[in-house]
């Protein structure tokens, strides 16, 4: 990194408040820490709780960065006294606590992942947010195993088009929901065998029927609101509910006697605020069990769109029309 470069260029949220919010500045370049790695960025993903922090409803945790952004990709640019994995002038895609909308981010040496091989960094950087995500929820949370019968919301989405991928590979039945036939066809090309559009359907009744009145293994689910009772309906006997977020409300009416006669688990995560350790621990498992898969093209991140970073604001007006399937990148030409 030319030593005379001081800032950096930052797109940053001004206020709470809609896309508007998002302004082009200048910042210093972060200082390192020890095991930190400075990341030269050429792309960032655009992800739902980047417009949630805008809107002034998802505050960064403690140390973190201000700016949105929780993943890029790009080349170290420079490592901290104490780093052992990375060395400058290698190409990485990386979990970041923040910071992702600049053309430098910085993020501890466990959270980042090599670049597969031959694979562009605009897809680079749409890995991270999702796969730690789907990895740690479905798989590890969720239990997931080859056989069972897996429902997932929001299957056009970052977080749907990487389950849905991911548990087809690893032999599971895979269901899904979309909000239109274009979308419902996506998720099916990506390895759902039944995608529901969920303005004309019913999931329970379809993933009843569809799996003999047995119910699904596991649901995956970022909507919560009345979704909640909806998905212990469609859970079978043993079944998982993994909450990952709420779109429509994090508050339901529930009868828990369901719970208890059919023996099934509720339970859920965010990711963000959980310690280095546990993220390293998710890094070094998707080292081992994803990237083989995204090496070999069995799996891939879904690109839809990608704006230049000056054009945060219309990435994030884009990502709340709901028109997109898979993910949205911010590309940053370094000057």
């Amino acid at each position: 990194m030319n030593k005379a470069k001081r800032s950096m260029r930052v797109v940053e949220i001004s206020g709470p408040g809609g896309p508007e919010v998002l302004k082009a500045s200048r910042r210093p370049i972060p200082e390192l820490g020890a095991r930190q790695i400075l990341i030269r960025n050429a792309a960032a993903g655009v992800n739902r709780p980047d417009v949630l922090q805008r809107s002034g409803a998802y505050a960064p945790p403690p140390g973190a960065s201000d700016l949105p952004g929780l993943e890029s990709a790009g080349e170290v640019a420079a490592v901290g006294p104490e780093c052992t994995k990375w060395k400058v002038g290698d190409n990485v895609t990386a979990l970041l606590p923040g910071g992702g909308y600049a053309e430098f981010s910085r993020t501890h040496e466990d959270h980042a992942l090599p670049a597969p091989e031959g694979m562009p960094m605009e897809l680079a950087a749409a890995i991270c947010e999702t796969h730690f995500t789907v990895w740690t929820n479905v798989f590890e949370r969720g239990r997931l195993t080859g056989g069972e019968a897996f429902l997932v919301h929001g299957g056009s989405s970052g977080i749907g088009t990487t389950a849905i991928q991911l548990a087809s590979a690893f032999g599971a039945r895979v269901f899904a929901t979309a909000g239109s036939e274009i979308k419902c066809r996506a998720c099916e090309e990506l390895g759902a065998e039944i995608a529901i559009n969920y303005r004309d359907d019913d999931f329970v009744e379809v993933v009843k029927s569809a799996t003999g009145g047995r119910g699904v293994d596991l649901v995956l689910d970022m909507v919560g609101g009345d979704y909640i009772a909806r998905n212990i309906r469609s859970l079978a006997i043993g079944g998982r509910l993994v909450q990952i977020a709420f779109l429509q409300g994090g508050k339901a009416n529930l009868n828990f006697a369901p719970i208890m006669a059919r023996r099934l688990t509720v339970t859920g995560s965010t990711l963000r605020p959980q310690s280095d350790l546990v993220k390293a621990g998710i890094a070094d498992a998707l080292r081992k069990k994803i990237w083989p898969l995204l090496e070999n093209g069995r799996v891939r991140p879904i690109l839809d769109a990608t704006y230049p970073l000056e054009a945060a604001a219309q990435a994030h007006s884009y990502m709340e029309c709901s028109n997109h399937i898979g993910k949205i990148v911010l590309t940053v030409e370094n000057q």
